[in-house]
């Protein structure tokens, strides 16, 4: 017997572009052993030499992390990250290398093989400077927010099985419903190829769970999170890399058209 396509192992649904996505933030990321020459300006010039023209914009941005464990003394530690942008702020590319990870991140997504092309370059650049000796985690993150008359309408654009007390026409419990100001759903899902970490509900103006990545905005909003990742170490190759990164973004929009209606699809644009 043929088994039933599942959004987590098989079954792709084909991609439905959508103009006017509300998707915010796409970031994918992958972490390798440290490789501590990144710190210095003269190692880095020739990986930035080959992205300048699409990203010619660098910063050298100094953080410091504070590990806090029961019973220890808080430990502090400096890292030095690069940021390439494809322009001065507000960007809408950048790249982040740190001694142990590289980023692609976007603000304006057009489309998935966009996307993934300009990471198989990055990787490609990474791969050729610094020659890691394995990826020990790949990851990639969708983070959609729907706003203004999208929250009017939330009923009708996300399936009512992933809206619980906000799914309109609960009955007794209306007024519940009408009360909520925040409501945050978080699960884990096993996927074929890997882990999906999933977060999703409604939050009131000015607020966020994660400041790195998602900005506060001045309205309520309702927001869906897929974050998937694999933390299986494998050689560091740009190409599979990338045809791994390509296949979460497969498996996301599977999950993501679960969740979604037509009525989503073509309130931003889509033709289902």
């Amino acid at each position: 017997m043929k088994a039933e396509p599942t959004p987590l192992a098989t079954g792709i649904p084909t991609e439905v572009p959508l103009p006017e996505a509300p998707l915010v933030r796409v970031i994918a990321q992958v972490r390798f052993p440290p490789i501590l020459s990144i710190r210095k300006e003269d190692s880095v010039a020739d990986f930035q030499e080959e992205l300048r023209a699409s990203y010619p914009h660098l910063q050298r941005n100094e953080v410091r992390n504070i590990d806090i464990r029961p019973g220890q003394d808080p430990s502090v530690s400096e890292a030095v990250i690069w940021r390439l942008a494809d322009r001065q702020e507000p960007a809408t590319w950048r790249v982040s290398l740190g001694v142990d990870f590289v980023a692609l991140e976007a603000w304006k997504y057009s489309s998935r093989q966009d996307f993934l092309n300009r990471l198989r370059r990055v990787l490609a650049s990474v791969e050729a400077c610094f020659q890691p000796a394995e990826a020990l985690r790949v990851g990639l993150r969708y983070i959609d927010r729907l706003e203004g008359e999208a929250m009017d309408r939330i009923g009708d654009l996300i399936q009512g099985n992933f809206l619980g007390i906000l799914q309109p026409g609960i009955g007794q419990f209306e007024p519940l419903r009408e009360a909520t100001v925040h409501s945050m759903t978080q699960v884990q899902l096993q996927a074929a190829e890997g882990m999906i970490q999933g977060r999703w509900g409604n939050m009131p103006p000015n607020a966020t769970y994660d400041p790195e990545t998602l900005q506060p905005t001045g309205k309520p909003s309702w927001v869906l999170d897929l974050d998937m990742f694999s933390p299986q170490a494998s050689p560091f190759r740009s190409e599979e890399l990338a045809a791994m990164t390509g296949t979460f973004a497969e498996r996301i929009y599977s999950v993501f058209r679960m969740m979604v209606t037509d009525q989503f699809l073509k309130f931003y644009g889509g033709t289902p």
